[in-house]
This record gives C-alpha cells, sequence and structure tokens, in this order.
C-alpha cells in the first residue's frame, strides 16, 4: 500500500478537504483549506475528487519521502519544491514519482499556502463526513493535529491510469498571481447601519495591512479605525466564514475556515466566496483594499470561476506537457540554462 512519510513536517502542515458543513448550528467550524481554487485544481490534476483530502503547506513547506511510485500536484503558493534536494519541480501540474522519492519544500516566496495532493488521496478517517483537520478541536486529518516528523499517511489506490494522469497542467493564464496588495470585493451587512458613514467610506477609501495575528480561524488587519455609531456589540449571532468583524477598537477582522459559529461584533461585510483564496495568500504587512459589490454581482463573479475551472478541466483533454528539456542558450556571449516545457496537443 502506497504511503508518505514525513520527514520534516515544515512549519504548520495539515491534512484538509473542503471542509465539514452540515454542523455549525453544534458549534463546530467547517475547517477545510484556506484555499478551495488551490485545493480543487490540485485533486484535478491526479484525477481525486476536488473534495479530497490534500495537505496544505503554510509559509515553510517540509520534506516528504514516497513509499511507492504515485502521481502528485504542487498548487499555490510557490515554496520551491525540490525532487531529491536537486531537481526543480514544476507546480500547477501532474507529477509521476518514483518508490523513494523526497519533495522538499522551502519559505514561499510568493503566497502563503501550498497544497499537495496524491492521486487516490490520504486514507484518514472521516469525521462528521469531512478529512479536515480541526487542530483547536483536535479532531479530523491525522490524529486531529499538524503532522510530526515521521508520521506516515496511508494513501488510497488511484482509479485513473497513468496514462491519462501524465502530462497534465494547468495553462498559465489559469493560474493566480499572489500578490501583497489585494483588492477584495465584499457584501455590505449585516450590521452596516451600527457604522457611521464616514466609518463605512474609511473602511472603503483606507488600506489595511495584515497584522501578525492571522491564522486559520481570522487575519486580523491594522489601519484607519471603523467608526461605529455608538457600540461594537450585538447580541450574538451566527458567522460565516468572509465576515468581516469590527470589534471596538474600530480594526476589522476577517473570519476564515476555523472561526467560530457565534460572535457578538458587528459585521459590517462579507468578503465574497471567490475572494477569499486571495485572504488565505497573504502574509504579515501584505495589505487589503474594499470594493463593494451586490449579491448579483457575487453570483456572475462565482459562476465565472466556476467556469474557470471547467476550462481547466477541459484542457486536460487537449493539451499535455512533455518532459521538461533543460538547454543552455548563448545570447551575446552570456550562456542561460533554461527550462524548455513542450507542449503535445492531443488528438
Amino acid at each position: 500500500m502506497a504511503s508518505i512519510r514525513v520527514i520534516n513536517p515544515g512549519m504548520y502542515t495539515t491534512v484538509q478537504d473542503l471542509g465539514r458543513t452540515g454542523y455549525q448550528q453544534y458549534g463546530m467550524p467547517i475547517s477545510g483549506s484556506m484555499d478551495h481554487f488551490a485545493h480543487r485544481v490540485a485533486n484535478l490534476l491526479v484525477g481525486n475528487a476536488q473534495n479530497e483530502a490534500v495537505l496544505e503547506m503554510t509559509i515553510m513547506g517540509g520534506t516528504y519521502s514516497f513509499e511507492e511510485d504515485v502521481f502528485v500536484a504542487i498548487t499555490g503558493a510557490d515554496m520551491n519544491p525540490k525532487l531529491n534536494g536537486k531537481r526543480q519541480i514544476g507546480m500547477w501540474r501532474s507529477v509521476s514519482l518514483k518508490k523513494g522519492d523526497q519533495i522538499t519544500f522551502g519559505a514561499a516566496k510568493e503566497g502563503c499556502r501550498s497544497y499537495l495532493a496524491v492521486a487516490g488521496g490520504f486514507n484518514v478517517p472521516l469525521v462528521m463526513g469531512s478529512k479536515s483537520t480541526y487542530v483547536r478541536g483536535k479532531l479530523g486529518g491525522l490524529n486531529g493535529r499538524q503532522l510530526n516528523k515521521a508520521d506516515v499517511l496511508i494513501i488510497n489506490q488511484s482509479e485513473k491510469s497513468e496514462e491519462a494522469l501524465n502530462g497534465r497542467f494547468v495553462q498559465a493564464r489559469s493560474i493566480p498571481v499572489y500578490e501583497k496588495a489585494v483588492v477584495l470585493r465584499v457584501v455590505l451587512g449585516p450590521q452596516e447601519d451600527s457604522f457611521t458613514r464616514k466609518g463605512i467610506a474609511d473602511f472603503f477609501s483606507s488600506s489595511y495591512d495584515v497584522s501578525k495575528d492571522f491564522d486559520r480561524m481570522g487575519y486580523r488587519l491594522e489601519g484607519k479605525e471603523v467608526e461605529h455609531e455608538s457600540s461594537a456589540d450585538i447580541i450574538s449571532d451566527g458567522i460565516v466564514k468572509g465576515a468581516v468583524q469590527v470589534p471596538g477598537h474600530g480594526n476589522p477582522i476577517i473570519m476564515l475556515a476555523d472561526c467560530q459559529t457565534t460572535g457578538g461584533y458587528t459585521k459590517i461585510a462579507h468578503v465574497i466566496t471567490t475572494d477569499l483564496w486571495k485572504v488565505a495568500q497573504l502574509k504579515t504587512g501584505d495589505s487589503i483594499r474594499f470594493k463593494a459589490v451586490d449579491v448579483s454581482e457575487a453570483h456572475e463573479i462565482l459562476k465565472m470561476q466556476e467556469q474557470s475551472i471547467i476550462g481547466i478541466i477541459e484542457g486536460f483533454h487537449c493539451k499535455r506537457l512533455k518532459e521538461d528539456k533543460d538547454l543552455r542558450l548563448s545570447i551575446n556571449n552570456k550562456s542561460f540554462e533554461v527550462k524548455v516545457n513542450e507542449v503535445k496537443i492531443c488528438k
């Protein structure tokens, strides 16, 4: 049976699928991957269902040894993945590994979170219908915790043939760019009337920096205070990821995958679902601006993102990457080492 051994778990690596839905009424957070787009595409590249569990690595990856031949895919933040400590591994494509191969990740050069999918998926127990790790609740994933050195994860048998997976890749136009300054589209509410006109105007005209206090539960921002009409407190009501809370200090907090299910602070807006991956890929010091959209615009943007996923899937059927070629070019008496990716157009 195929498996992956953790040689070095990196800074914070957990098993995540797309989340544990249906239990918020009992106080259970959804959890799941922070960047759903990168997660879904990683699974598609290795022939899995989009919801299959992957490894989510934060800021600094780790080193993993594979104990059987397997296909993998790496998406999200570029952590300079290398095969057996030497050869750089291409991202956003399927990669064939042999028994004994190791992948080593470094620090994220851009973005914050990287995703590693394996063909067949990880064989960890379902807890409330999900493989996602909720570390605060000590459940899901591998024993309800982040990965440790010497952990072993069993890999399920893939139903896809080598021929079906070999050469899959995502075209450059469909790969997100992880910027340090982003614009998040939000829908106002549900307590926007708890803020002054000036407070709402400042919220949309100001730039906010990601503070050092950010994790899977939420991102605390620093910037111009958002002014309340009177109080920041409300009778506790439901919260979902994407909600932008503004406590009494006036600085927004964006709630994310592991957020609590209720809260007693005013919420000025919600980040639309399709922009949550932008938040997930930010680090301390990166900046955010907010832009208002209405619900119908948010739905159209969601439709466009789903169309892009369909386009990626269709691309697997007509184009395949061939083996990388390492070439040396000489230009103006200077030599350059270059890697060439040849694309085969399928019949």
